[in-house]
């Protein structure tokens, strides 16, 4: 799986235009590997010895989000937290649900939610983030 990992993100980098570089290559094996939205604290804690700091992780995360191949999910805690975007469309992302018992957050990717249309006259809707609360079946 790793070989096949390793390819696909090359090929996710040659396709946005991005170079390969060791930073881009291992939060990209994060975020695919996790499955679920992380924020730069947790990227940091995760990356352990191979020394990123918060400055590298985020312009790494901004690079990778500015060629779409990540998205900022949600905020928590004035935290933006960044998945992979192969799972969502320009005009909507699926939606997420965070427990406020045990913290975790889990990817709601088969619930679909329509797309709102505007109800007030002026405001257009250009995209749909929803962040669901509450508690996960291990915490109810």
């Amino acid at each position: 799986m790793s070989e096949n990992l390793d390819e696909h993100i090359d090929e996710m980098l040659k396709t946005a235009g991005l170079y390969h570089t060791e930073n881009r290559v291992l939060i990209l094996k994060m975020l695919f590997k996790a499955g679920k939205p992380l924020s730069q604290e947790k990227i940091a804690r995760q990356a352990g010895t191979n020394n990123l700091d918060k400055v590298t992780i985020y312009r790494t995360l901004e690079s990778l989000f500015n060629a779409g191949l990540v998205h900022k999910a949600f905020l928590n805690k004035r935290a933006s937290h960044y998945e992979l975007a192969h799972r969502c469309t320009k005009k909507q992302c699926h939606p997420h649900f965070t427990c406020t018992k045990c913290g975790s957050t889990h990817c709601l990717v088969d619930l679909a939610l329509p797309m709102p249309v505007s109800y007030h006259k002026g405001f257009i809707i250009n995209h749909q983030q929803v962040h669901l609360e509450g508690l996960c079946p291990a915490c109810s």
